[in-house]
């Protein structure tokens, strides 16, 4: 049976016999899911409207019931695979119980410019006021100024009545991108656009303050460059990619490099340019990996992609305490030729997004890149996607379809709803 210890490893017992089993680690992309963080898509999404949706980073007005009825099934679908599902806002009520955590979430909301003083002070005792469920709440969906009732000064009393006096969060739905496991390590990491960074606040507070959580090493803090988890591949076991463009900075991947190399939780890293646009905002809407040895690529840049690798200098143990380690930079190479040295292998296979660069660019916009491998060779993908699926299926790896339609407006599939918190070792290709 399984014992439960917060904050610790899992005991399995069978026959008299006790092993250890670790509660938390990730160091690849393929192996069996064993744990997963999800978010529940929910009042935030009902935030969004035709004059607010480009700010907070959707393509559309989502059905939210729809949506939910979606990710639902996502979920159903990654328990019935024996994937413990772990929900954000669960985590966070519950660590909402800590006094620290309180203070440190409701701190990241009145840091907002524009509040003022008065406002800001109402909105403070607001706060204090609320249930760690309520709480939760309001640090998702938001509150608008005609929800705030009674409040002084001059920022109130100008403030349009639909204003938001604390912003919603609908990407919180793309639980990937603001925290990653690497190894027994989280990073918390640091979003870019201003619709996104306050999520950190809050993924910050599960991990620092949630008994399960206990302990763990940061592997980065949200106050650091910009880095987002969906530029964060683990290649290998010790072997990750990071894409810079849109969101993630080149100082971000530097940064994120010097740490984890230093901490001997990677030993390479590769930095991957990427185009500055919508279309290809993270590394892992062009390429995601399904297999220890094998990607689903965008092939309309697949030749085009090149790598900086990034290992650590000879003699570092010489560099001045407290320094960030200096770093070996080779490059720019070839991206899969680059990655396969790197991971130990001859070569990777590289299965084409859709039948040619029409239907490739279509797929690429709806997801199919994004996949998310839940065990050797079996991958979750969003059903529309006939043909990279089809061509997923014809390489070998087997495909879960889900549907996705509400879901992908806010351009993300489901690696990019995922936060994997521990996995399996991977398994060799046949």
């Amino acid at each position: 049976m399984l014992r439960t210890h917060p904050g610790g490893p899992e005991h399995e017992t069978a026959d008299g016999s006790e092993a250890v089993v670790p509660r938390h680690g990730v160091d690849n992309e393929v192996g069996r899911l064993r744990t997963v963080l999800l978010h529940r898509p929910g009042a935030e999404l009902k935030r969004l409207t035709p004059r607010n949706n480009d700010a907070l980073l959707f393509d559309g007005i989502p059905w939210v019931d729809r949506a939910q009825e979606e990710h639902d099934e996502f979920a159903d679908v990654l328990r019935t695979r024996g994937v413990e599902v772990l929900y954000l806002t669960d985590l966070l009520a519950e660590a909402l119980a800590v006094e620290a955590a309180r203070r440190d979430v409701v701190s990241a909301v009145l840091a907002r410019p524009g509040l003022g003083g008065s406002m800001t002070s109402h909105v403070h005792a607001l706060l204090d006021d609320l249930t760690p469920a309520e709480l939760v709440g309001v640090l998702t969906a938001g509150l608008r100024r005609d929800e705030l009732g009674a409040a002084t000064g001059l920022a109130a009393a100008l403030m349009d009545p639909l204003d938001f006096v604390v912003e919603p969060l609908p990407n919180l739905l793309f639980t990937r991108d603001s925290s990653v496991w690497l190894r027994d390590a989280v990073a918390v990491t640091s979003l870019a656009l201003p619709a996104r960074v306050r999520e950190s606040s809050l993924t910050s507070a599960i991990y620092d303050h949630h008994p399960r959580f206990a302990n763990i090493w940061r592997a980065y803090e949200p106050r650091l460059e910009p880095l987002e988890g969906g530029d964060v591949l683990l290649l290998a076991p010790g072997v990750v990619a990071i894409g810079t463009g849109e969101r993630t900075t080149p100082a971000g991947a530097e940064r994120f490099a010097q740490k984890v190399i230093a901490a001997g939780v990677a030993q390479t890293v590769l930095v991957v340019p990427i185009a500055q646009d919508r279309a290809q905002m993270h590394l892992d809407t062009v390429c995601t990996m399904v297999d220890v040895d094998a990607v689903v690529m965008y092939p309309n840049i697949a030749d085009s992609m090149v790598a900086f690798t990034l290992t650590a200098r000879p003699g570092r143990d010489q560099d001045e305490p407290g320094a960030p380690p200096e770093l070996d930079i080779s490059g720019p190479a070839p991206f899969l030729r680059a990655a396969a040295v790197a991971m130990g292998i001859e070569s990777l296979r590289v299965i084409d997004t859709g039948l040619d660069a029409v239907s490739a660019e279509r797929e690429q916009w709806d997801d199919g890149n994004n996949t998310l491998a839940i065990g050797p060779r079996l991958a979750v993908a969003y059903e529309r996607n006939v043909l990279t699926n089809a061509r997923l299926e014809a390489a070998g790896i087997e495909v879960v379809p889900i549907r996705g339609s509400e879901l992908g407006s806010g351009r993300g599939g489901p690696r990019c709803m995922s936060c994997p918190i521990r996995r399996d070792a991977p398994t060799r290709a046949h």
